[in-house]
């Protein structure tokens, strides 16, 4: 570990972002619009920059401290800090996996806060399963792109794009490559719009990109994305994924609670002094208390292999990342359900109630669908037969 990653960042500095974040979180959900003023102070403040390392002008962050600003973040808007951590899962793909030429030529700028990078892994009639493309890189002078993607989370305001293709037109749709493209170098169309429960303000729409990008801008090697994927982008998310909706379920546990005992014993609301609220209250820290330590033990675990150079693909591993997705994907809407339940009617169900409970709701929602429980379940299962001691965590 660095010693830049074991300064903390500056709470004060914390805590201004997240009053940005949060006095503009309930326009951002009501109107369907991308978090611009979030991703300004973002961008201004150099957390574009957090995993980049020291010498290309970044923080040099770790694991561990993107995990802990993801919650902060979250507990202001979950949709801006949903996109500021695939923003950073990227960003690890190019520390962990570019070219030396790209490296110098796009983590400085990453660093201070000129590029956004937007994923295009999803495909029609594919979802988001991400180690298989149909769109086929095509080569001559340069490689040619073209790619259309249903859900590109941010992508209209992406100033770069990792771009997942089939490595040539005869390739099998296994052979995945990543590249690097700027938005420079695109024509960049929308072709789908989001319109969804929660999560409006990702504004993850759907977008075709054409243009050509130089052989450099490949990231690992041709044809294997599978390797970086297992090292970088499946861990990374899903850490990053996971403290974001720890974040916000924390964020609205700590409002209810302020709530509740605010309230006192006058009628209308729940009372503090009754041991049946205390019990649902209790029940809802359970659910955020295990994902709360199972986060951090996995993000010990992965920092711990990738310090060492180790491989995170072996099936122990790759069960504790599915669990973690799998846990705080379920048990934090299972927590933001119980509020709604406890707080009633007007305060936990209503758009307008003081506390942003129906908005947490809707957007803890999309968890289980965001990279699908159903694929991970199974996935689970069929590593544990390659894990016959039950390695657990």
């Amino acid at each position: 570990m660095t010693q830049r990653e074991e300064e903390p960042v500056p709470e004060s500095d914390v805590a201004d972002v997240v009053a940005v974040l949060s006095a503009h979180a309930a326009d951002v959900d009501a109107r369907g619009r991308f978090p611009a003023e979030g991703f300004a102070e973002l961008r201004r403040r150099g957390y574009l920059g957090l995993l980049v390392p020291a010498e290309y002008g970044g923080m040099g962050a770790g694991l561990a401290e993107l995990t802990s600003l993801a919650q902060r973040f979250a507990g202001g808007c979950l949709s801006t800090a949903m996109n500021w951590a695939m923003h950073c899962q990227q960003t690890d793909l190019v520390v962990r996996h570019a070219t030396p030429e790209l490296r110098a030529s796009l983590l400085p700028r990453i660093a201070d806060g000129e590029v956004y990078l937007a994923s295009v892994t999803t495909e029609a009639g594919k979802g988001g399963h991400l180690l298989t493309a149909r769109d086929a890189l095509r080569t001559g002078d340069g490689l040619a792109v073209e790619r259309e993607a249903p859900v590109v989370t941010g992508g209209l305001h992406a100033d770069g794009f990792l771009i997942t293709l089939r490595d040539g037109p005869d390739a099998a749709a296994h052979e995945v490559t990543l590249l690097y493209a700027g938005r420079e170098d695109l024509k960049v169309e929308q072709t789908g719009a989001w319109r969804t429960m929660g999560m409006r303000g990702t504004d993850s729409v759907g977008l075709r990109l054409t243009g050509r990008v130089a052989p450099e801008c490949v990231i690992g090697e041709r044809g294997r994305f599978r390797e970086a994927a297992a090292d970088s982008m499946v861990p990374v998310g899903h850490l990053a994924w996971s403290a974001c909706w720890l974040g916000a379920a924390r964020a609205a546990l700590a409002g209810l609670v302020r709530w509740i005992t605010a309230r006192g014993r006058r009628p209308g609301g729940p009372d503090a002094a009754s041991p049946l609220v205390q019990e649902r209250i209790a029940r809802i820290r359970l659910d955020l208390e295990l994902v709360s330590a199972y986060l951090g033990k996995v993000t010990e675990e992965v920092s711990r292999i990738r310090a060492r150079g180790g491989r995170l693909d072996v099936p122990s591993v790759q069960i504790h990342l599915n669990t973690l997705k799998l846990a705080a994907s379920e048990l934090t809407f299972r927590a933001a359900d119980r509020m709604v339940q406890l707080a009633g009617l007007a305060t936990g169900y209503g758009a307008e109630s003081p506390l942003p409970l129906e908005r947490t709701f809707r957007d803890l929602r999309s968890a289980a669908l965001n990279y699908s429980n159903d694929r991970l379940w199974t996935a689970n299962g069929t590593l544990s037969w390659a894990d016959r001691a039950v390695t657990l965590l």
